[in-house]
Protein backbone atom coordinates (compact mmCIF):
# COMPACT_ATOMS: atom_id res chain seq x y z
CA UNK A 1 0.00 0.00 0.00
CA UNK A 2 1.39 3.29 -0.44
CA UNK A 3 2.43 5.52 1.73
CA UNK A 4 0.10 8.40 2.69
CA UNK A 5 2.11 10.97 2.05
CA UNK A 6 2.48 9.62 -1.66
CA UNK A 7 -1.51 9.46 -1.82
CA UNK A 8 -1.81 13.10 -0.62
CA UNK A 9 0.96 14.06 -3.38
CA UNK A 10 -0.70 12.56 -6.11
CA UNK A 11 -4.39 13.33 -4.56
CA UNK A 12 -3.14 16.98 -4.65
CA UNK A 13 -1.85 16.99 -8.14
CA UNK A 14 -4.69 15.52 -9.76
CA UNK A 15 -6.97 17.92 -8.25
CA UNK A 16 -4.83 20.71 -9.53
CA UNK A 17 -4.90 19.44 -12.65
CA UNK A 18 -8.38 19.40 -13.50
CA UNK A 19 -8.75 22.69 -11.78
CA UNK A 20 -5.98 24.12 -13.77
CA UNK A 21 -6.72 22.93 -17.16
CA UNK A 22 -9.66 24.16 -18.54
CA UNK A 23 -8.53 28.11 -16.61
CA UNK A 24 -5.07 27.65 -18.41
CA UNK A 25 -6.68 27.23 -21.91
CA UNK A 26 -8.07 30.69 -20.93
CA UNK A 27 -5.05 32.22 -19.76
CA UNK A 28 -3.95 31.04 -23.29
CA UNK A 29 -6.33 31.68 -25.32
CA UNK A 30 -6.62 35.35 -24.05
CA UNK A 31 -2.83 35.76 -23.50
CA UNK A 32 -2.34 36.42 -19.83
CA UNK A 33 0.15 34.60 -19.59
CA UNK A 34 2.26 37.31 -17.97
CA UNK A 35 -0.72 37.96 -15.37
CA UNK A 36 -0.90 34.83 -14.05
CA UNK A 37 2.93 35.08 -13.42
CA UNK A 38 2.35 38.25 -12.02
CA UNK A 39 -0.20 36.93 -9.31
CA UNK A 40 1.70 34.14 -9.04
CA UNK A 41 4.99 36.11 -7.51
CA UNK A 42 2.55 38.41 -5.41
CA UNK A 43 1.87 35.41 -3.54
CA UNK A 44 4.94 35.39 -1.62
CA UNK A 45 3.87 38.51 -0.12
CA UNK A 46 1.10 36.54 1.21
CA UNK A 47 3.58 33.73 2.19
CA UNK A 48 5.33 36.65 4.53
CA UNK A 49 2.39 38.14 5.48
CA UNK A 50 0.71 34.67 6.79
CA UNK A 51 4.38 34.00 8.78
CA UNK A 52 4.26 36.85 10.45
CA UNK A 53 0.61 37.21 11.50
CA UNK A 54 0.47 33.51 12.26
CA UNK A 55 -2.48 32.94 9.80
CA UNK A 56 -3.26 29.88 7.25
CA UNK A 57 -0.56 30.54 4.07
CA UNK A 58 -3.48 29.29 2.08
CA UNK A 59 -5.90 31.81 3.31
CA UNK A 60 -2.93 34.61 3.27
CA UNK A 61 -2.11 34.02 -0.30
CA UNK A 62 -5.44 33.81 -1.09
CA UNK A 63 -6.16 37.51 0.31
CA UNK A 64 -2.89 38.80 -1.68
CA UNK A 65 -4.03 37.54 -4.72
CA UNK A 66 -7.20 38.49 -5.03
CA UNK A 67 -6.08 41.99 -4.04
CA UNK A 68 -3.09 41.79 -6.91
CA UNK A 69 -5.86 40.61 -9.29
CA UNK A 70 -7.90 43.53 -8.40
CA UNK A 71 -5.19 46.17 -8.66
CA UNK A 72 -4.41 44.30 -12.14
CA UNK A 73 -7.66 44.76 -13.32
CA UNK A 74 -7.66 48.18 -12.48
CA UNK A 75 -4.15 49.20 -13.68
CA UNK A 76 -5.15 47.53 -17.22
CA UNK A 77 -7.59 50.43 -17.99
CA UNK A 78 -5.11 52.87 -17.99
CA UNK A 79 -3.64 54.08 -21.36
CA UNK A 80 -0.08 55.38 -20.52
CA UNK A 81 2.00 52.31 -20.31
CA UNK A 82 1.23 49.38 -22.82
CA UNK A 83 -0.39 46.73 -20.25
CA UNK A 84 2.35 43.82 -20.75
CA UNK A 85 5.29 46.31 -19.71
CA UNK A 86 3.15 47.60 -16.66
CA UNK A 87 2.59 43.37 -15.74
CA UNK A 88 6.55 42.37 -15.94
CA UNK A 89 7.48 45.93 -14.31
CA UNK A 90 4.90 44.69 -11.61
CA UNK A 91 5.47 40.26 -11.55
CA UNK A 92 9.24 41.17 -10.89
CA UNK A 93 8.25 43.85 -7.99
CA UNK A 94 5.98 41.67 -6.54
CA UNK A 95 8.27 39.00 -6.00
CA UNK A 96 11.26 41.40 -4.91
CA UNK A 97 9.11 42.49 -2.30
CA UNK A 98 7.61 38.97 -1.31
CA UNK A 99 11.22 37.63 -0.84
CA UNK A 100 12.17 40.42 1.31
CA UNK A 101 9.31 40.08 3.47
CA UNK A 102 9.95 36.43 3.63
CA UNK A 103 13.39 37.01 4.68
CA UNK A 104 12.31 39.59 7.65
CA UNK A 105 9.62 37.74 9.09
CA UNK A 106 10.74 36.83 12.69
CA UNK A 107 10.62 32.89 13.70
CA UNK A 108 12.37 30.03 12.19
CA UNK A 109 14.01 30.71 9.15
CA UNK A 110 11.68 30.79 5.83
CA UNK A 111 12.30 28.21 3.35
CA UNK A 112 11.65 30.28 0.69
CA UNK A 113 13.28 27.63 -1.96
CA UNK A 114 10.26 25.57 -0.84
CA UNK A 115 7.77 28.46 -1.51
CA UNK A 116 9.49 29.31 -4.37
CA UNK A 117 9.58 25.34 -6.17
CA UNK A 118 6.80 24.29 -3.69
CA UNK A 119 7.15 20.65 -1.65
CA UNK A 120 4.15 18.79 -2.94
CA UNK A 121 5.11 15.70 -0.58
CA UNK A 122 4.71 17.92 2.22
CA UNK A 123 0.88 18.32 1.33
CA UNK A 124 -1.19 17.62 4.60
CA UNK A 125 -5.16 17.07 4.73
CA UNK A 126 -5.74 20.49 5.64
CA UNK A 127 -4.16 21.21 1.96
CA UNK A 128 -6.27 18.53 0.37
CA UNK A 129 -9.15 20.08 2.24
CA UNK A 130 -8.29 23.49 0.06
CA UNK A 131 -7.66 22.13 -3.05
CA UNK A 132 -10.93 20.45 -3.23
CA UNK A 133 -13.32 22.50 -1.83
CA UNK A 134 -11.46 25.64 -3.63
CA UNK A 135 -11.06 23.56 -6.88
CA UNK A 136 -14.82 22.81 -6.79
CA UNK A 137 -15.79 26.74 -6.48
CA UNK A 138 -13.39 27.26 -9.13
CA UNK A 139 -14.57 24.94 -11.47
CA UNK A 140 -18.38 25.75 -10.93
CA UNK A 141 -17.63 29.94 -11.62
CA UNK A 142 -15.58 28.93 -14.64
CA UNK A 143 -18.39 26.88 -16.01
CA UNK A 144 -20.72 29.08 -15.26
CA UNK A 145 -18.79 32.20 -17.22
CA UNK A 146 -17.67 29.84 -19.92
CA UNK A 147 -20.28 30.89 -22.83
CA UNK A 148 -19.23 34.96 -21.78
CA UNK A 149 -15.56 34.06 -21.36
CA UNK A 150 -15.27 32.32 -24.40
CA UNK A 151 -16.52 35.07 -26.68
CA UNK A 152 -14.83 37.67 -24.52
CA UNK A 153 -11.01 35.18 -25.81
CA UNK A 154 -12.29 35.68 -29.23
CA UNK A 155 -13.25 39.56 -29.33
CA UNK A 156 -13.72 41.63 -26.56
CA UNK A 157 -15.97 44.51 -28.65
CA UNK A 158 -18.09 41.15 -30.15
CA UNK A 159 -18.87 39.89 -26.78
CA UNK A 160 -19.96 43.14 -25.23
CA UNK A 161 -21.77 43.46 -28.49
CA UNK A 162 -23.94 40.41 -28.23
CA UNK A 163 -24.87 41.67 -24.84
CA UNK A 164 -22.28 39.78 -22.58
CA UNK A 165 -21.26 41.58 -18.91
CA UNK A 166 -18.06 41.71 -20.27
CA UNK A 167 -17.18 43.31 -16.71
CA UNK A 168 -18.08 40.85 -14.35
CA UNK A 169 -17.31 38.30 -16.66
CA UNK A 170 -13.23 39.50 -16.28
CA UNK A 171 -13.83 39.75 -12.43
CA UNK A 172 -14.68 35.68 -11.84
CA UNK A 173 -12.05 34.91 -14.17
CA UNK A 174 -9.39 36.93 -12.12
CA UNK A 175 -11.36 35.57 -8.94
CA UNK A 176 -10.80 32.24 -9.85
CA UNK A 177 -7.62 32.69 -11.35
CA UNK A 178 -6.20 34.21 -8.03
CA UNK A 179 -7.94 31.23 -6.03
CA UNK A 180 -6.33 28.64 -8.02
CA UNK A 181 -3.26 29.97 -8.13
CA UNK A 182 -3.41 30.28 -3.98
CA UNK A 183 -4.23 26.62 -3.94
CA UNK A 184 -1.20 25.87 -6.95
CA UNK A 185 1.92 27.37 -4.13
CA UNK A 186 1.97 25.03 -2.03
CA UNK A 187 2.55 22.37 -4.77
CA UNK A 188 4.42 23.39 -7.74
CA UNK A 189 6.08 27.04 -5.92
CA UNK A 190 5.54 30.60 -6.97
CA UNK A 191 7.70 30.17 -9.89
CA UNK A 192 5.74 27.11 -11.37
CA UNK A 193 2.66 27.72 -11.04
CA UNK A 194 2.08 29.27 -14.45
CA UNK A 195 3.75 26.84 -15.95
CA UNK A 196 1.16 24.33 -14.54
CA UNK A 197 -1.38 26.57 -15.80
CA UNK A 198 -0.18 27.08 -19.28
CA UNK A 199 1.70 23.94 -20.65
CA UNK A 200 -1.10 21.20 -20.06
CA UNK A 201 -3.36 23.82 -22.33
CA UNK A 202 0.16 24.75 -24.80
CA UNK A 203 0.49 20.59 -25.12
CA UNK A 204 -3.21 20.16 -25.77
CA UNK A 205 -3.71 22.45 -28.37
CA UNK A 206 -2.31 20.64 -31.09
CA UNK A 207 -4.56 17.59 -30.17
CA UNK A 208 -8.02 19.29 -30.01
CA UNK A 209 -10.28 20.88 -32.35
CA UNK A 210 -13.34 22.40 -30.11
CA UNK A 211 -12.18 24.76 -26.92
CA UNK A 212 -14.51 21.96 -24.54
CA UNK A 213 -11.93 19.15 -26.21
CA UNK A 214 -8.65 21.37 -25.19
CA UNK A 215 -9.98 21.96 -21.96
CA UNK A 216 -10.53 17.89 -21.35
CA UNK A 217 -7.03 17.10 -23.04
CA UNK A 218 -5.17 19.22 -21.49
CA UNK A 219 -6.43 17.66 -17.68
CA UNK A 220 -5.30 14.44 -19.15
CA UNK A 221 -2.32 15.80 -20.07
CA UNK A 222 -1.65 17.64 -16.13
CA UNK A 223 -2.88 14.55 -14.65
CA UNK A 224 -0.84 12.14 -17.11
CA UNK A 225 2.60 14.29 -16.11
CA UNK A 226 1.59 14.46 -12.04
CA UNK A 227 1.55 10.72 -12.03
CA UNK A 228 4.32 10.26 -14.26
CA UNK A 229 6.10 13.15 -12.20
CA UNK A 230 5.99 11.60 -9.02
CA UNK A 231 7.18 8.55 -10.32
CA UNK A 232 10.63 10.15 -11.27
CA UNK A 233 10.83 12.17 -8.03
CA UNK A 234 10.57 8.80 -6.24
CA UNK A 235 12.89 7.09 -8.50
CA UNK A 236 15.48 9.41 -8.57
CA UNK A 237 15.22 11.64 -5.65
CA UNK A 238 14.29 15.24 -7.61
CA UNK A 239 11.80 17.39 -5.95
CA UNK A 240 8.44 16.62 -6.86
CA UNK A 241 7.09 20.18 -8.42
CA UNK A 242 10.08 20.78 -11.00
CA UNK A 243 9.82 17.02 -12.28
CA UNK A 244 5.91 17.42 -12.67
CA UNK A 245 6.45 20.70 -15.07
CA UNK A 246 9.62 18.81 -16.73
CA UNK A 247 7.12 16.18 -17.74
CA UNK A 248 4.85 18.77 -18.73
CA UNK A 249 7.48 20.23 -20.92
CA UNK A 250 8.40 16.49 -22.44
CA UNK A 251 4.86 15.95 -23.42
CA UNK A 252 3.95 19.35 -25.39
CA UNK A 253 7.48 18.73 -27.02
CA UNK A 254 6.10 15.60 -28.27
CA UNK A 255 2.56 17.30 -29.02
CA UNK A 256 3.75 19.78 -31.46
CA UNK A 257 6.15 17.78 -32.98
CA UNK A 258 3.96 16.17 -35.71
CA UNK A 259 2.93 19.90 -36.43
CA UNK A 260 6.71 20.86 -37.09
CA UNK A 261 7.58 18.02 -39.01
CA UNK A 262 4.44 18.43 -41.56
CA UNK A 263 5.70 22.03 -41.97
CA UNK A 264 9.09 20.59 -43.42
Amino acid sequence: MPEPFLMRALLAGLGLAIVAAPLGCFVMWRRMAYYGEAVAQAALIGVALGLALSLDLTASVLIVTLAVSGLLLLLGRQQVVPFDSLLGLLAHAALAVGVIAASLVRGPQVDLVGFLFGDIFAINGSDLRWIFLGGAVALAALISIWRPLLSLAVHEDLAAAEGADTERTKLIFVVVLALVVAIAIKIVGALLTIAFLIMPAAAARPLAETPEQMAVYAAIIGMVAVGVGLFLSLSFDTPGGPSIVLVLAALFAASIFPSVLRRR
